[in-house]
């Protein structure tokens, strides 16, 4: 049970507020808390740092023109057309223009990054990328690597304190300034009494990662549940876009929760796309074949997978029996599941992979409420679009990380210099879980009718689920899956085009007057469910 945080429930540890308090420990609260440094931080997560976030999972790399040849203007481009209409060219030129600065950050984090025997980065070419400019580690382990180096440098920077098994679950404000959150023990067995504490704070950030876990087929940890989007919206923070979930092309369909990933890389190498029949269909699809952007790839497995056609990555010939040195992620994944890449051909589904939508923030990362930063998946900064180009989501989370980082020095007074004191005085109460049967069901409801390809109709049964779920909620942790989820399941019924990542069977092409972002508050999206739903609304 979450209980308020009145000015009473500080604990007698703290004096004063923290400086920051960041929330996730992914890549971009991570790297934000490290560019804060000497500044006092606190970084609060779920899991232990390192577990439990999509950048440790993230296999191709982070794009950055880099190399002699490209240039930030054709990274940009590609990102643009990506994004099927609607990026916003600033942002996007923004972060590609620093993308090169901030690999020489990582490089100096100690990121052991692929080079070649002239000590050169050694790049890869994605989907939907003019040139080969994504940066490895060790073919496809970047996210891994990078994670790792990072997490030893912020561990070893006295200013960082890191709080692992708090579960953050609402922003406290007062008037339209945040200041500080409410957060769960979730560190706990469930069978013993569960604890809040409130964590008040000057200035937070909140980089807690996507929403795939929505979803029942998933690329994405068991933490990605929009929690951030859905506390940042219960807050009063408009949200930007939430309609556009971007499917993955190629997790492997091995029956795991989360789906293991087949990264994009392999079909950079020239692996290729089949049905059961050996057919080549992306031949038929786009230009580019499989190496179209991800949404059309999503769409065209998902077809075939639904017609019983089934659908393969066949690596046999372009990668070979250097797979096992090439791509060792892939490939422990793909012999766990008694499969070998090199001699067959794996079988693949579309998985919920990135939410291009999130909380609405500006070139600093500043969201619509006073004293809210945000940084990562969790944000819609404008930058992907309707559909992200591949490997620019490392890339958004170091950018805006450090964009962040910047502007709260700019805009809080010199830091503080204390020690840490232990967190004490929590207040317990009574654990209270979700059944599980109905978080199942929201994931599978947000699957069959908010997935790769919807409609009308199918948005509003999903809707209609999501009302009900809601009268059943007895936990502020499940109360925020269903907001992320509506906000999701809104914005698609009300945008009656397709676009992107966000694909209507009943609207199967994009319309002009649809070419522009989705903004709404909660207070908004609830209003048009009443009116979707033929249900009064009550002020």
């Amino acid at each position: 049970m979450i209980v308020s945080a009145p000015d009473d429930f500080r604990p007698e540890s703290w004096q004063r507020n923290d400086e920051v308090i960041i929330v996730g420990g992914g890549l971009a609260g991570l790297f934000c808390a490290y560019k804060l440094a000497p500044r006092p931080v606190t970084l609060i997560s779920a899991a232990p740092i390192g577990e439990g976030a999509s950048s440790v999972w993230a296999q191709g790399g982070i794009a950055a023109a880099v190399s002699e040849g490209d240039s930030t203007e054709s990274h940009l481009r590609d990102t643009i057309e990506a994004g099927a209409g609607i990026v916003d060219e600033n942002i996007a030129r923004l972060m590609t223009e620093q993308a090169p600065t901030r690999i020489l950050d990582l490089l100096e984090v100690g990121v052991p990054f692929d080079k070649d025997l002239e000590g050169k980065l050694r790049l890869s070419r994605e989907a939907a990328h003019s040139a080969s400019r994504v940066v490895r580690v060790s073919g496809d382990k970047a996210g891994y690597a990078i994670m790792e180096a990072l997490i030893r440098r912020v561990v070893d920077t006295p200013s960082i304190r890191i709080v692992s098994g708090y579960q953050a679950e609402r922003l406290h404000t007062e008037g339209r300034y945040v200041k500080g959150i409410v957060a769960r023990n979730c560190a706990r067995p469930e069978d013993e009494e569960s604890s809040t504490i409130f964590f008040p704070a000057r200035a937070v950030v909140l980089a807690s990662g996507g929403s795939g876990n929505l979803y029942r087929v998933t690329t994405n940890p068991p933490e990605s549940n929009g929690d951030g989007i859905a506390m940042a919206a219960r807050a009063g923070a408009v949200i930007a876009d939430p309609e556009f979930v971007q499917f993955h092309p190629t997790a492997l369909d091995v029956g795991k929760d989360p789906a293991p990933l087949a990264t994009e890389a392999l079909r950079g190498h020239g692996a290729k796309l089949i049905n059961r029949a050996g057919e080549r269909f992306m031949l038929a699809e786009h230009k580019l074949a499989e190496l179209a952007p991800r949404d059309i790839v999503a769409r065209a497995i998902h077809r075939q997978v639904e017609a019983g056609n089934g659908a393969f990555l066949d690596c046999r010939e372009a990668i070979g029996a250097a797979f096992p040195e090439e791509f060792p992620t892939v490939h422990g994944y793909a012999r766990e599941a008694g499969l070998d890449p090199v001699t067959e051909p794996l079988p693949i589904a579309p998985a919920a992979h990135y939410h291009m939508g999130g909380i609405l923030t500006d070139a600093q990362g500043r969201t619509t409420l006073d004293g809210l930063w945000a940084a990562g998946e969790v944000t819609s900064t404008g930058a992907h679009g309707a559909n992200r180009l591949a490997s620019n989501s490392l890339l958004e989370a170091v950018v805006f990380a450090s964009l962040v980082a910047h502007d709260i020095d700019q805009q809080l007074s010199a830091p503080k210099h204390e020690l840490w004191q232990p967190i004490r005085n929590e207040r317990r109460a009574p654990a209270v879980n979700q059944p599980r049967q109905d978080i199942e069901r929201l994931r599978a409801t947000m699957s069959r009718y908010v997935g790769v390809e919807r409609d009308g109709e199918g948005l509003k049964k999903a809707l209609e689920i999501i009302a009900e779920l809601e009268a059943r909620a007895v936990n502020d942790s499940f109360r925020n899956h269903l907001i992320a989820s509506k906000l999701i399941t809104v914005a698609a019924f009300l945008r009656t085009e397709s676009r992107g990542g966000h694909y209507r069977t009943d609207y199967p092409e994009p319309r002009e007057e649809w070419r522009h972002r989705t903004y709404m508050t909660l207070k908004e999206a609830e209003a048009q469910i009443a009116r979707i739903l033929g249900k009064a609304t009550v002020d």
